[in-house]
């Protein structure tokens, strides 16, 4: 029977096994992406769910097939916990000690879409291998989605290529079940050897290549977290490695269960990885970076600020609210559809999200602008404005503020404008720029209160100790009411974090609330300003390097030890 075939009475269920690569949600493939958003069901374990899991759509169930590494176990046979994304309800009462091929083949025989994956590719998991049997041996359809290979992926992204121009030979290697005669085979090839092993049995895979005769002093790199923002290198040599992350102070350390991908060869360019160092040598490599901004404008923040290597961190400051007395607006949105406005002006996302929830309630949709001119204050709620189906006819061409909204905006002309009103939507706490400057172009502005901004719930405990003890590398202010927010739910940030802001006035702020401010954006944008941060961040690496430090987080050093290195 083919593995497509179904028998008599079995409920059309489907097994997708995924490769879910080596650990950079940004390596799934096209169709793995694909798979995923149609799942019912995924299976796998946690740290391969945590890449996975954000491209699964809202309750579905998700299968762990091992324990939390962060509770300090392996991930191993374990109990199988069974919970929903987005908090939506599904079955319970998994029994413990049941294996992954169980779960797979009971929702598939439910008619459930399962994904199965892997870390990696699939092609290369025994067990995957033998739940394909499983499927086939059961007329279970299954398909397979093939992933990027962690001994390949691991090396490219620690700047190690496996292969030179002379296209030496690539052998592979499973430390943790290789034979004596594996060992011996590749000690006698003088080619490039991918060791996949773990942290703490690093130094006896290196020993077993001497033994075998590879010459101590053969080029080795190992690689742990590879591809994430935790993975860090060490380069050394067969006989070294040992001593040398003894020195790094990374063993002994509870943490020596953690898989590794050491490359071993005189030709794996492990003398040049300080020049093919690509990914830990992003300029923001590692920076836990807080993003104090509602979650919605954080977003594309926080993609920006990950495409520098940095983990952004989002923490509402700012909670928006609708107004107290929603007639004002009302009477607003009546006069967009009755021909009271030449203009209407946004200048924020939340306006524009304000404007849109109150035409859905009276039935509207963006038809409701024909007529009217669209102006919005800068590319974010420009973009806002074209998802709501409005394409807005003036964006300010330089700055992007109310006053460079201002220096675009034509004067009132009684023979080219028929109305001479404007209704400008905004946030209870705006500022008067806009309104007088309009108004001194001769229109006239109804300014209606739109939508309210509260100080946002405290976070977590842990994240207000990591604010105020150092735990963070960076902080960007956006807003002057970002920074007044932030010390009040959270506390004042350390004097070790960069403190970066979007504006003098953002900054004039910051500076009254006692924080030095280390970065201020050259233009009023949040990509501009993540565009500075990530400056700061290169010239610092690059300073540290020169002067032959080791290049460190600003979490990492403390403020005595910089006084300790200013007085040697």
């Amino acid at each position: 029977m083919s593995p497509t075939t179904l028998p008599a009475g079995l409920d059309h269920g489907h097994v997708t096994f995924l490769g879910a690569g080596p650990g950079d949600p940004g390596l799934l493939t096209l169709r793995a992406v694909e798979a995923l958003a149609n799942a019912d069901v995924l299976v796998g374990e946690h740290e391969v769910l945590d890449v996975v899991r954000t491209h699964a759509r809202a309750g579905v169930a998700v299968l762990n097939t091992g324990p939390d590494p962060s509770a300090g176990t392996y991930p191993g046979t374990g109990t199988a916990q069974l919970a929903a994304v987005d908090g939506e309800s599904t079955a319970a009462g998994v029994p413990a000690l049941r294996d992954p091929a169980h779960l797979v083949m009971e929702a598939a025989r439910g008619g459930k879409r399962v994904v199965r994956a892997v870390t990696g590719d699939p092609g290369l998991d025994a067990y995957a291998a033998e739940e394909m049997l499983a499927c086939a041996a059961a007329g279970v359809p299954f398909e397979v989605v093939p992933g990027i290979a962690t001994a390949v992926g691991v090396p490219a992204y620690a700047g190690v290529p496996l292969r030179d121009a002379q296209g030496a030979d690539v052998r592979f290697v499973d430390a943790r079940t290789a034979s004596d005669r594996c060992w011996t085979e590749v000690g006698a090839s003088d080619g490039t050897v991918v060791v996949s092993t773990t942290l703490d049995s690093v130094a006896a895979a290196a020993g077993e290549l001497v033994a075998a005769g590879r010459k101590p002093d053969t080029p080795l790199t190992v690689t742990v977290g590879g591809t994430t923002t935790r993975q860090r290198t060490w380069s050394a040599t067969l006989g070294s490695i040992a001593q040398t992350l003894k020195q790094a102070k990374v063993l002994p350390s509870p943490d020596g269960w953690r898989p590794v991908i050491a490359v071993v060869g005189e030709r794996s360019a492990a003398a040049q990885r300080d020049q093919l160092s690509w990914f830990e040598n992003k300029p923001l490599f590692g920076w836990r970076v807080l993003v104090p901004r509602t979650k919605e404008q954080a977003a594309s923040l926080s993609d920006q600020l990950r495409s520098y290597g940095a983990v952004p961190h989002e923490v509402p400051t700012i909670a928006v609210e609708p107004p107290r007395t929603p007639q004002q607006m009302e009477r607003a949105v009546k006069g967009l559809v009755t021909g009271r406005y030449e203009w209407i002006a946004f200048t924020s996302v939340n306006a524009v999200k304000a404007v849109r929830e109150k035409f859905e309630e009276y039935g509207l949709d963006a038809r409701a602008f024909a007529g009217i001119k669209v102006a919005a204050v800068g590319e974010q709620t420009a973009k806002a404005l074209v998802a709501f189906g409005v394409k807005p006819d003036l964006v300010p061409s330089g700055e992007q503020s109310a006053a460079g909204l201002l220096e675009d905006w034509p004067p009132y002309d009684p023979v080219f404008d028929p109305i001479d009103r404007v209704f400008l939507p905004r946030a209870d706490i705006a500022t008067e720029t806009l309104v007088a400057g309009l108004i001194e172009l001769g229109w006239e502005v109804d300014d209606v209160t739109a939508y309210r901004t509260v100080r946002a719930s405290p976070p977590p405990a842990e994240t207000r100790e990591a604010i105020k003890g150092g735990g963070f590398d960076a902080v960007l202010f956006t807003s002057s009411s970002t920074v007044r927010n932030l010390v009040g739910i959270a506390g004042k940030p350390h004097n070790v974090t960069v403190i970066a802001c979007i504006g003098p006035a953002t900054a004039k702020t910051a500076e009254e609330h006692g924080l030095r401010v280390d970065v201020m954006a050259p233009e009023p944008s949040v990509h501009k300003l993540a565009e500075a941060l990530a400056d700061f961040g290169l010239k610092r690496r690059a300073a540290a390097l020169e002067a032959g430090d080791p290049a460190t987080r600003p979490s990492e050093r403390r403020p005595g030890a910089r006084r300790r290195r200013t007085t040697t």
